[in-house]
């Protein structure tokens, strides 16, 4: 098991449980249902891909390449896309101008998929 994707999975699952619930909670009476659903939709993703990041370290014994540009898509696809979803969820309440964040969340969503392809290639090469 790799010891720093375990860290980052943690860190990034409590992360998630702590924003669902204060999604749920906290920002519930405060924002409107189409942001809190973008916000239901930021924890799923963010929930998914901690998932994905502990499957990662059963698997980066290999210590491959692949592994680790897994790695680095699924990070930068939790930031990025649940990230942004998460700060244009709360516009009302944060009066962020948050224009520039609409074209920040596809490319979130690419790196996840890059995630998901580099973990096949990597199945594939380690037949």
């Amino acid at each position: 098991m790799n010891r720093k994707i375990i860290i980052t999975a943690s860190v990034f699952g409590i992360a998630a449980v702590i924003l669902g619930a204060f999604g749920a909670h906290g920002l519930k009476p405060r924002i409107s249902a189409s942001d809190l659903e973008n916000w239901k939709t930021a924890v799923s993703y963010h929930f998914y891909h901690t998932l994905a990041l502990l499957f990662l370290s059963t698997v980066a014994k290999y210590r491959d390449g692949f592994i680790n540009i897994a790695y680095y898509a699924f990070v930068l696809g939790i930031f990025l896309f649940s990230g942004s979803l998460y700060l244009l969820s709360t516009r009302a309440v944060t009066g962020l101008s948050a224009g520039f964040l609409g074209p920040i969340t596809p490319i979130g969503g690419l790196m996840f998929i890059i995630g998901w392809l580099f973990l096949l290639l990597a199945a594939v090469k380690n037949k």
